[in-house]
């Protein structure tokens, strides 16, 4: 069985699959991938003496970690929110989850910076892109790298900068500024392209379930996503906000959308075959920058994280297991929570008084940037923070109010954590 592994030659490790083992999320095979294609329609720029050139194999040497914590440059979950990956100024880490702990680190002694890294699951493939001061490859390029051989086995180049990346078992999306590019993961052949409107943040979001491929990405007009699906070849436009989109995230299934502005108060939530409007949330009255949003894996929940340094759990009212989603609830039709006793007089107070408001709440430093996800013990949530901080908390469905801290680390410091 294949491993995540700092060393040449790994031994089997059970916290990781092979890219041809199935699992529960998704029982399509990984094809195994040998060659070093680009993409033909948007080539790569002339070599740059500034970045590494791509090695056949590993580094001359790893070098060892670094007494100080490093820079973090990225941080971002696995598909079903088990492990997370860290992109940092000398290389990259994959954690997992529950229980805390790191798994494998790879550090590169010269240059080294990645933006990004995008795990498959918990198989041995992963998608890098150079960045940082000093990034170990030109942030143009996806390397596609296999930590089974402890190489890269595939490229993509482009003309800009790669925004981020976005992986099924078998696609590979890549997003840049003003464009998106799927291709096929088994031979790295484009499938599509879509143009979208400046999406510097490369806001982008793929169904992770059995089944067909959803894309979720911005429109061609401020406050426009455009969804993308596959199976029926339909594209559906929604015009979720009147200001700019700044966070969305797709259920598992691909069937519900949340989306939120650069207003930061209300996330909106859609159903993405025929764009309605299924429920509206309020996440405060102020203006603030929404980072993250995530949906349970039943959708029967939505967490949502701001620079107000509080991380938001809302209940949905949908059913979005099944094709006929329940639609009885909307955002005309609020639903009364703990915090929205007032919405009985909807018709005469302004609408913020009437909205619907999180069920439970979790109090963080104010202007970090944080990430979230639901864990996978029952109403849990898992808190990263551009900072290294890993919190897991649990809230109360029935009662609500402030989550209970379960778990803190600072996965930057391992020292501290272990």
């Amino acid at each position: 069985m294949a491993t995540l592994s700092a060393s040449p030659c790994p031994n089997p490790n059970p916290n990781f699959r092979s890219p041809t083992d199935q699992t529960d999320h998704d029982p399509e095979s990984l094809p195994h991938m040998e060659l070093h294609p680009s993409s033909d329609q948007d080539p790569t720029p002339n070599s740059n003496p500034n970045f590494h050139a791509v090695l056949p194999t590993p580094p001359e040497a790893i070098a060892p970690a670094a007494a100080a914590a490093p820079s973090l440059l990225h941080i971002s979950f696995n598909q079903d929110h088990g492990c997370f990956a860290a992109g940092i100024d000398h290389g990259f880490r994959i954690y997992n989850c529950d229980p805390f702990r790191e798994i494998f680190r790879r550090d590169f002694d010269r240059g080294g910076g990645i933006g990004v890294v995008e795990m498959l699951f918990r198989c041995n493939i992963l998608a890098l892109v150079g960045g940082g001061p000093d990034p170990q490859y030109p942030p143009n390029k996806v390397m596609i790298w296999d930590d089974h051989q402890s190489r890269c086995i595939g490229e993509l180049s482009f003309r800009s900068e790669v925004r981020s990346v976005r992986l099924r078992r078998d696609r590979i999306v890549v997003v840049l500024e003003q464009k998106i590019f799927v291709y096929n993961f088994a031979d790295l052949k484009l499938l599509h392209q879509i143009e979208t409107i400046a999406n510097p943040k490369g806001l982008c979001a793929v169904s992770q379930g059995v089944g067909s491929l959803v894309l979720v990405c911005p429109g061609l007009q401020k406050g426009q996503v455009r969804v993308e699906h596959y199976a029926s070849k339909r594209t559906k436009f929604i015009m979720a906000h009147d200001s700019r989109i700044v966070c969305f995230a797709l259920s598992q299934d691909g069937q519900l959308l949340a989306t939120a502005s650069s207003k930061g108060t209300l996330v909106r939530i859609f159903n993405t075959v025929d764009g309605s409007l299924l429920q509206e949330v309020r996440r405060g009255a102020d203006r603030a920058e929404i980072y993250s949003l995530a949906f349970s894996s039943n959708a029967q929940w939505l967490a949502v994280s701001s620079d107000k340094g509080t991380v938001h759990v809302f209940s949905l009212k949908i059913n979005g297991g099944s094709p006929g989603i329940d639609r009885s609830q909307s955002a005309s039709d609020p639903v009364t929570s703990p915090h929205s006793s007032l919405s009985f007089i909807k018709g005469v107070l302004p609408k913020y008084f009437s909205s619907e408001w999180s069920v439970a709440q979790f109090r963080l430093v104010e202007g970090s940037q944080y990430v979230v996800a639901f864990g996978h013990q029952k109403n849990t949530v898992v808190i990263l923070g551009i900072d290294g901080s890993f919190y897991r908390c649990q809230f109360d469905p029935v009662n609500g109010g402030e989550m209970t801290q379960l778990e803190y680390h600072n996965f930057l410091k391992p020292e501290a954590a272990f």
